[in-house]
């Protein structure tokens, strides 16, 4: 049967738009993966107040992508380790990626506090994280997902491991990263993504890299074709992915938003470090920054600059 339900596209985040071809006969395990990972967001259910009208699908969107670095038995609660914005313009054929420093300092919206910007989904889970990022850029999210950082090397080993080009060698958690391409198993990955000391470009040579990782699952995942594993790897997504996407949001969403996959933009924030009163390190992004980070995601999402 003709691979026909690509079923990553807005699945999860980390897999955004990515592919699994698995056939009709496999919509029930599709059907139960989904509805585990449904988490509508209490206060969003019309969208975006920063939006003068609900989109439909086809118009430009974004999703706000956290990986939760939590114990196994913590679940998808905890500090999100990683936190990225995607923006996606099917008129364009093309997607946007734009990482946010984990420590940025940044308003804390519904919290009432000024603080490190991966704490707002510890404090009021996606629905704070997804205001504090509008807040901070002025940009609309319209959707969330959420991924355990276990399940994604689970996942990345279901998926047979993933290709990477790393600029230069070094070692982490026991593991030597040679220059050059690398093919990383799941732990390989996880460890590839979380160096950041010996990086000269410290969390942005970071982001960098979990900007690879996640580009490296689209696209093994859009090559994926093994029936054999698909109900393995819906397992891993239904136990590891927390998305307020309904499974006929990601059917619709898949077809209309899957040309956009080919082309894809790295935005990073440039930022000072600082140490403050609270004796905590941040990141200060300037305001000229968040203008310009501003303009272009809104640009790209077809709004008002």
């Amino acid at each position: 049967m003709k691979k026909a339900i690509k079923i990553i596209s807005l699945i999860v985040g980390v897999l955004f738009l990515a592919a699994i071809g698995v056939g009709w006969y496999l919509y029930s395990q599709v059907s139960g993966a989904a509805d585990r990972m449904h988490s509508p967001i209490e206060g969003r259910e019309g969208g975006s107040e920063r939006r003068d009208t609900q989109i439909s699908s086809g118009d430009p969107m974004s999703v706000l992508i956290a990986g939760i670095d939590a114990r196994p038995d913590e679940g998808l609660t905890g500090r999100s380790d990683s936190m990225i914005l995607v923006t996606v313009n099917p008129n364009q054929e093309s997607m946007k990626m734009l990482s946010i420093p984990r420590d940025t300092r940044a308003e804390i919206v519904g919290h009432g506090t000024t603080e490190k910007i991966n704490h707002a989904y510890a404090h009021g889970g996606a629905g704070m994280a997804m205001d504090s990022v509008e807040n901070l850029f002025d940009v609309p999210i319209d959707h969330f997902v959420s991924l355990n950082m276990e399940g994604f090397e689970t996942l990345i080993d279901a998926l047979g491991g993933i290709r990477v080009n790393n600029e230069f060698e070094f070692s982490n958690e026991g593991y030597q990263f040679s220059e050059g391409e690398q093919f990383l198993n799941g732990s390989e990955a996880l460890a590839y993504t979380r160096m950041r000391y010996e990086d000269p470009r410290g969390d942005a040579g970071r982001a960098a890299r979990q900007r690879e990782i996640v580009e490296g699952v689209i696209e093994e995942g859009a090559q994926f074709s093994s029936v054999t594993r698909a109900g393995d790897i819906l397992d891993i997504l239904g136990d590891s992915v927390k998305t307020d996407l309904s499974l006929n949001e990601m059917w619709d969403y898949q077809s209309d938003y899957r040309s956009a996959v080919g082309t894809t933009d790295q935005i990073e924030v440039a930022h000072d470090g600082a140490r403050l009163d609270d004796g905590l390190w941040y990141a200060i992004v300037p305001d000229e920054e968040i203008a310009r980070v501003r303009a272009e995601l809104r640009e790209h999402l077809e709004l008002e600059v």
